[in-house]
């Protein structure tokens, strides 16, 4: 399994359309005031959590978007109360599109925002899966994702996570005009990320495109891209959260958190099960519980996922089938600070 490795930041830029338009790369980010000219936006509303609130991010994007408004009301696990605050920010302000900034928490209050800004009523019958039930609705609020930590991949996806503190779940918001027009996929801004945060989401990314891989399920693209995201992740996670300030590899993770987030359309596991609940009733942040969960859930899972998981160590260059990939897991974990036992 191999895959093109590039030493310089010039050369990890591109411009995809899958799932959604992408412009991916270093310093792309000043593409921001043509992307929002060609959208024809002029008053957007720029959504983010209150812990990128207290860095200098979210006013280096309002400089690029000039008339936006800024809204930064949500925690680190959004909930509806928090949505319907932005929608009315959102009303205030005489927004004309939403511009989705953070790692999953803004991306996916920034996309829920921009659903209920377009439609109304009843937030929850978008909850998956009532959601199917209303698929022909369509939100007229147009949505620029900006990604600022490699981990989630919640900016190429048509939903978002949202608490419902009445239950208490975490439910999934669901709607394809959830998806957004374009992203902009900058890892410059994941440079100043804290090394526990990196190697979080990180692990987040990690169980995205592992878990997807896992699903059995007939879907050899999305096999293909979660094999090599899982790849990529373990190559390169260590590097990014041993020196932030390395391009390459925060470019590679950001890279790799679209990927997982591309590959579970296929669909996820026990590991998301059991972190949604766990984190819909003590509040804890998404990709730590993921991390903390993964080498668990594939240990009670082995009899089911052995023989994927074996070549899957094969593919990563280990001998030893599935106690190796396990014990891989478990040291990439150790070696950035994260516990997995």
């Amino acid at each position: 399994m191999t895959y093109w490795q590039f030493s310089s930041a010039q050369d990890l830029r591109g411009d995809w359309l899958f799932p959604t338009e992408t412009r991916f790369g270093a310093g792309r980010i000043a593409e921001l005031p043509a992307a929002l000219g060609g959208l024809g936006l002029k008053r957007p509303l720029i959504v983010t959590d209150k812990g990128l609130a207290a860095t200098p991010i979210p006013t280096r994007i309002a400089a690029l978007a000039p008339g936006s408004g800024l809204w930064a009301g949500c925690d680190q696990n959004p909930t509806g109360e928090q949505v319907m605050a932005g929608v009315a920010a959102y009303h205030d302000h005489g927004a004309d599109g939403v511009i989705a900034l953070g790692g999953g928490s803004g991306l996916d209050c920034g996309k829920t925002v921009a659903l209920m800004a377009g439609l109304g009523g009843d937030l929850w019958r978008f909850a998956y899966p009532r959601s199917l039930e209303v698929q022909a609705e369509r939100t007229p609020v147009p949505i620029i994702a900006i990604p600022t930590t490699a981990g989630t991949g919640a900016e190429v996806e048509a939903s978002g996570i949202i608490t419902n503190v009445a239950r208490p779940v975490k439910a999934g918001i669901v709607n394809v005009s959830m998806l957004p027009r374009l992203v902009i996929a900058d890892p410059d801004l994941t440079l100043s990320l804290p090394a526990n945060l990196t190697a979080w989401t990180g692990m987040d990314a990690l169980s995205h495109n592992l878990e997807a891989l896992l699903v059995r399920q007939f879907h050899p693209m999305a096999d293909a891209i979660g094999a090599l995201g899982v790849k990529v992740c373990h190559e390169w996670l260590p590097r990014a959260v041993s020196n932030g300030g390395d391009i390459v590899a925060r470019s590679y993770m950001m890279a790799a958190a679209i990927m997982g987030a591309t590959a579970f359309v296929k669909g996820l596991g026990a590991m998301h099960a059991l972190s949604h609940a766990i984190g819909a009733l003590c509040n804890t942040q998404h990709g730590l519980t993921n991390a903390i969960l993964l080498a668990p859930v594939l240990e009670f899972n082995r009899p089911a996922i052995e023989t994927p998981i074996a070549g899957l160590a094969h593919d990563l260059g280990l001998s030893g089938g599935f106690e190796a990939y396990l014990a891989a897991v478990r040291a990439l974990a150790d070696g950035i600070g994260i516990p997995c036992r």
